[in-house]
């Protein structure tokens, strides 16, 4: 009887073993796969960003940035001003543009290209950004550094880069101080060109007193001479009587 039971038990004491072996030998669950890139849940998960969030929401420039990333190996910048930068701003400043300008101010702060924090010491000025050519004076931005400060300048703010929000191999995300204002919106008005003159308008008094000139001058040099005449004919009849 004690044979058995020594033997019961170490039959079962294998089993479990070899059960565990087995387990132990099946590979681990893989890990679940990332999702796509979604630059608004970057920003949400940050926080404070709040008003950039909205305008990537509604000018849809936060779904040009997804599809870019998710479905080509062109990398991207973004410069995200917090909620207090917008705040800043002038009252009435986002409520005055247009459609198609919040469009622009907000691609303004989108480069097209990968920037590592290394990349600012060697960048070309003036960066590309998704607002349009910086080469024709519209959407100037330009990028200097100093130690390991980046300044941003648009020509209307000067601007800095406050820390990273986020980086990978295809998109940077950097807090910056202030709202990148493009000079094409916020810039200075062109003065305005002088009226041309219409055609067939009255002419003024200025131009009738130069068209006057020339006649009232001929009208002097008429009179002159009749005078000259009249007095040549009283000269010449005194000469004549007295020669009598």
């Amino acid at each position: 009887m004690k044979n058995h039971i020594v033997f019961m038990c170490t039959f079962a004491l294998i089993t479990i073993l070899l059960q565990v072996r087995t387990i132990s030998a099946q590979p681990a669950a893989a890990p679940a796969p990332a999702g796509p890139t979604n630059i608004t849940k970057i920003l949400e998960k940050a926080g404070q960003f709040s008003t950039l969030i909205r305008l990537l929401k509604s000018t849809q420039v936060g779904d040009q940035i997804n599809t870019q990333l998710n479905n080509s190996n062109q990398g991207l910048t973004l410069f995200a001003p917090p909620d207090n930068a917008f705040s800043n701003l002038k009252s009435g400043t986002l409520n005055g543009l247009t459609d198609q300008e919040k469009v622009e101010l907000i691609q303004f702060h989108v480069v097209p290209t990968f920037l590592s924090v290394s990349n600012f010491q060697t960048v070309s000025n003036p960066l590309r950004t998704q607002a349009g050519n910086a080469n024709n004076g519209q959407f100037p931005l330009n990028v200097t550094t100093g130690g390991n400060q980046v300044n941003i300048t648009t020509g209307v703010v000067d601007t800095t880069i406050a820390n990273t929000i986020y980086t990978d191999n295809m998109l940077a995300v950097y807090q910056i101080d202030k709202v990148l204002l493009p000079l094409d919106i916020f810039g200075p008005p062109a003065p305005a060109a002088a009226p041309k003159p219409q055609k067939g308008s009255a002419p003024t008094s200025k131009d009738k007193s130069a068209d006057a000139s020339p006649s009232d001058d001929d009208s002097s040099d008429a009179m002159g001479r009749a005078c000259h005449g009249v007095l040549s004919f009283f000269v010449a009849a005194i000469i004549l009587a007295l020669s009598l």
